[in-house]
Order: structure tokens, then C-alpha cells, then sequence
């Protein structure tokens, strides 16, 4: 894989000085293309995962009219478009990507220096940060009204994973339904809770809206001073409902333990972590979000929670095909520390509740 000739399919400013690889994503494969000379900026150099994104073309349009809009938003405000949003690089033949000769897909980005990034929000004030990292990101592409693709079809569609779940369980293919009816009951017991959420959404009684979709803290870059900068990594940006975003960042954030802690006992919700990014999410959303989308808030956070369970110990019943496992029973664990979480969020969902309500009502 000559790195430097693929680079070089990219209409970059300057000489390439070398390519380099870059943190160990999951999906992505990542490197740095550092340039000669102090005048022309680096640059991000991604493979795509073709085989999560099935279609690369598509994903890159609906990143192209993100960043399009946003960078709009920020000259609107006197901001720097380079630095608050993420810029894409053409190939040299116009297209937003390049397709090597084994059918990869590569893009290219403006690599955006003197930033901050941090791998987990371990305090309320951090907390604070991220959610309005988010909240700002949404109030910007939340007049964006340009379709984007589906690239990821039944995304937080829990109708659409129960069909999946069904099917699993009446196939049963490596025989270990029979011994996990207490936990086939902690998904059945809750099913119709999950799809009358749904049915809200799809009925547009809470609407639709631009979404990230991935909202980890460290998908969020910081200034120097440690004050939010934009967010990147927008692979996954679709149409859905906003709660998406919230409930997965509350999935993450405020785990006191693993997502596959072997002790669980350390698992559980922090409200303090939950109560900050509240706070930072609303500092921004509130001015575009309807009371539907505030009175459901909180429960967007069980919600995504309960999806991530049933899904591990969906796949577990299927016979580990989705997930990457270190062990044989590591989905089984996976969904025993996710459940872990989940009930924790239902005994203090009265207390999520009401938080929700106070910062709101504060900024009303």
C-alpha cells in the first residue's frame, strides 16, 4: 500500500514530506499527511470500512453538505471556517474519494492543529464541555434542510431490531436460547415501552433531524483554552431524531464502569456527569428543541441503553457475528454490564426527569 501515491490522488496544497499513521480507529484506518512548509496545513488521510459503509459515495455527500452548511454558519458569525468545521479534500478528478486498485475508498480532510481531544469525560465540567459540543452542532445543521442518504438503515430503529431479535430467536442457531430466559425477558418486558417511544418518532410527533450519530467526547476537538472548536468524525451523519445523539452520549458518559465490566458493581449512571452534560447540551439545544423532545430527553438515555442490550445478547443467541469478542461468553458480558447500566438509569429516572426539567426551565 504506497500511501505517498494515494496521497497524491488528492488536490493537497504542497509537498507531501511523508505519511504517517494516526490513533487506532475501530472502523476507519487513519493517517497524517504532513506537508513541507509552514504555509500549506496537513492533512487526515482515512480508508473507509466498506464493509459498515456500504455506500462511501453517498456518506461523503451527506459529510460534504454538513460541513458546507456549517462552515456557512460559522462566516455567518465572524468565525474561522477552517477551524470550526471540518474541510474536505477533493480527489483530483472532483470526486469526494478515491478507490484504489483493490476497491478501497480513501478521503482526505484538513487536519486541524492546536486542538485538544480527550478520551473520556471523567468530570462534570467536562461533562459540560461535550454536551455543548454536541448541542452546538445540532443547533447549526438544525435548519439544514437538504435530504442526506440512509447509509446506515435501521440506525436506532428499535422496530427495526426487534425484527432482527425475532428472527435470532426463532432460529436459534448455536443453541443457547434455553439457558438465558431470564434475560430474553429483561428485552420482552420492555419491548412495548421502546416501540411506543418509537411510534413518536415515527409519526413525526417528534420530529426528524440532522444527527451525528457517534457522539464519544473524543469525536469533539477543543481549543487550546479547552472551549469547544467543532465536531469531527461525521461518517454517520443521517436523518433521525436528536435523542439519538443525547441518549447515546449519556450511554457513554456516565457509565461509572466498563461497557463489559466483569464487576458489576462498578457500574452504574452518575447523575453529577448526567446533570453537566444536561447543562452543556441545553446551553445550545434548547432554543431549537420542541417539549416533546424535552419531556422524552431522559428517556432517550434508556432508550439507546436497552437497544445496546438487546443487541449484545442478540448477538450473543446468534453465535458472535457482529461484534469482535475476546472471549466466548464476551457478548453474554457485554449485556449483563449493559443491563447493569440500564436499571441504574431506571431507578434514577425520576431524578433524570427532574433534572431535565430544572436546566431547562433555567434557560427558559
Amino acid at each position: 500500500m504506497n500511501l505517498e501515491l494515494i496521497a497524491s490522488k488528492f488536490k493537497i496544497e504542497g509537498p507531501v514530506e511523508r505519511v504517517e499513521p494516526m490513533g487506532e480507529g475501530f472502523i476507519n484506518d487513519t493517517f497524517i499527511i504532513r506537508t513541507q512548509g509552514n504555509d500549506v496545513p496537513d492533512y487526515l488521510l482515512q480508508r473507509k470500512n466498506k464493509r459498515i459503509f456500504t455506500n462511501v459515495p453517498a456518506m461523503m455527500e451527506n459529510i460534504q453538505k454538513v460541513c458546507t452548511h456549517i462552515k456557512s454558519k460559522v462566516i455567518a458569525k465572524n468565525g474561522d471556517p477552517m477551524r470550526e468545521a471540518m474541510t474536505i479534500i477533493p480527489a483530483t478528478d472532483g470526486n469526494l474519494y478515491f478507490v484504489d486498485e483493490e476497491g478501497e475508498y480513501w478521503a482526505v480532510c484538513v487536519f486541524i492543529n492546536d486542538t485538544i481531544a480527550y478520551q473520556a469525560a471523567k468530570t462534570p465540567e467536562l461533562a459540560y464541555q461535550g454536551g455543548k459540543g454536541i448541542g452546538l452542532f445540532q443547533s447549526m445543521v438544525s435548519d439544514l434542510k437538504e435530504p442526506l442518504t440512509d447509509i446506515l438503515p435501521g440506525f436506532h430503529n428499535i422496530r427495526y431490531r426487534f425484527n432482527q431479535w425475532d428472527a435470532v430467536l426463532a432460529k436459534d442457531p448455536v443453541g443457547r436460547k434455553a439457558k438465558l430466559a431470564k434475560e430474553i425477558s429483561w428485552i420482552e418486558s420492555r419491548r412495548d415501552e421502546m416501540l411506543n417511544f418509537w411510534k413518536l418518532v415515527e409519526s413525526g410527533e417528534i420530529p426528524t433531524r440532522v444527527t451525528h450519530n457517534d457522539t464519544k467526547i473524543n469525536n469533539i476537538l477543543f481549543d487550546l483554552n479547552g472551549d469547544v472548536l467543532c465536531v469531527i468524525d461525521l461518517d454517520t451523519v443521517l436523518n433521525s431524531t436528536c435523542l439519538n445523539d443525547y441518549g447515546d452520549a449519556m450511554r457513554s458518559y456516565t457509565n461509572t464502569g466498563q461497557e463489559d465490566d466483569e464487576n458489576l458493581d462498578a457500574v452504574s449512571c452518575n447523575l453529577a456527569i448526567f446533570e453537566g452534560f444536561t447543562k452543556g447540551y441545553l446551553s445550545q439545544a434548547i432554543s431549537f428543541l420542541t417539549e416533546k423532545e424535552l419531556e422524552y430527553l431522559a428517556f432517550s438515555a434508556k432508550y439507546i441503553t436497552y437497544e445496546q442490550v438487546l443487541r449484545f445478547l442478540m448477538d450473543y443467541i446468534d453465535g458472535d457475528n457482529y461484534y469482535k469478542i475476546k472471549s466466548p461468553e464476551h457478548n453474554y458480558q457485554r449485556t449483563l454490564a449493559q443491563y447493569k447500566l440500564l436499571t441504574s438509569m431506571e431507578d434514577q429516572y425520576d431524578e433524570m426527569c427532574r433534572i431535565v426539567r430544572t436546566v431547562a426551565a433555567g434557560l427558559a
